[in-house]
């Protein structure tokens, strides 16, 4: 058994059975995130052979930021459960595999110390009701150095989990949630997702921050398209993890439209959900991604080995990714084409 796959288990016993639940669930029935990893595993391959891959690389970069592999951490909440030192802990871990973190806005930690452990970090951010509370996490972020701002567009209302019992969030500690804004001013009401976002949301975000804006929870072409004619810079391809509207496409079969919609824009296309090998990674690339996000196996490495259990996650993927550039006959990600999918 590679380590990797062996992840969850060792993480399940570690961690309180309602916060297991919690990292691992989907919404409603668990269709979507049922299927995630088996779709990219219908892929299969047309390797070119005889060609020279003596020299391989994995390297590239993501909006102007160099990583050693194309293999990202997505913004996750809740880490502190996971490992004391929370999201400073993951910062670490991907800063020391050469990646890019995702920072929830649920984040338990400040943006100030998940920066100073060293990863460049993009924030993902919930438009709120209040805008102004929006404004003050948006505020934060680019103080403590965020590089881009990572809109979650799939979430007017929180997807609906079939929990029984207790849950995660009756075993969550003063401080592990929401640390970068004081919330003591606002209501429920206020806190609640807006769910009257249109296109027009990514030019605020933007003008707000002086980042690029990346859009997350994009499955269409004609949305990628309009939200690529709103300015921004980035897609990511998502059903949330399976999270939201249980039996949504899986990403493996909706990133090609997304990438073939936004075709000669320069916008960089990401995907993330149920990316579990250097294999789906490849598949991914030569669909068109730029890069992938992993987000439950980051949650699990950080719960098993704290930091460098992180980066032995990111650095074995590349592992994996440069084995199958060799083997598919490519000498790094920039030579990936569609024509090696079938």
């Amino acid at each position: 058994m590679r380590w990797i796959d062996g992840l969850e288990a060792a993480a399940a016993e570690k961690l309180p059975e309602p916060v297991h639940r919690y990292f691992r669930q989907g919404s409603a029935g668990g269709l979507s995130v049922g299927e995630a990893v088996d779709a990219w595993s219908s892929y299969r391959f047309r390797p070119r052979v005889l060609t020279d891959v003596s020299t391989i690389s994995t390297g590239t970069t993501v909006l102007g930021t160099p990583v050693a592999g194309p293999v990202l951490v997505a913004p996750t909440t809740m880490q502190r459960q996971a490992d004391p030192d929370g999201e400073a802990a993951m910062s670490a871990g991907v800063a020391a595999a050469g990646s890019v973190l995702g920072v929830s806005s649920n984040a338990g930690t400040t943006y100030a110390e998940i920066g100073a452990a060293g990863a460049p970090w993009w924030l993902q951010i919930y438009v709120t009701r209040n805008r102004d509370y929006t404004r003050q996490m948006l505020d934060a972020a680019v103080a403590a150095g965020a590089r881009a701002v990572v809109l979650t567009a799939d979430t007017p209302v929180v997807g609906r989990k079939e929990d029984e019992g207790q849950t995660v969030w009756d075993l969550v500690q003063p401080g592990h949630l929401r640390a970068n804004v004081d919330e003591s001013a606002y209501s429920d009401d206020d806190l609640a997702k807006a769910d009257d976002l249109t296109p027009d949301v990514i030019d605020w975000l933007g003008s707000s921050t002086g980042l690029p804006v990346v859009v997350k929870g994009v499955l269409r072409g004609d949305d990628a398209r309009r939200c690529v004619d709103a300015g921004a810079a980035g897609l990511i391809v998502s059903n949330h993890g399976g999270r939201q509207l249980d039996g949504a496409i899986a990403t493996a079969h909706a990133l090609p439209e997304v990438v073939q919609a936004v075709a000669g824009t320069n916008t960089e296309v990401y995907v993330d959900g149920g990316i579990r090998r250097g294999e789906h990674v490849l598949t991914a690339l030569a669909l068109g991604a730029r890069a992938v996000f992993v987000g439950r196996p980051a949650l699990w490495a950080l719960t098993v080995g704290s930091s460098p259990g992180v980066t032995r996650l990111l650095t074995d993927l590349y592992a994996e990714f440069a084995h199958a550039l060799t083997l598919v006959g490519v000498p790094g990600p920039e030579h990936l084409t569609p024509d090696l999918i079938s």
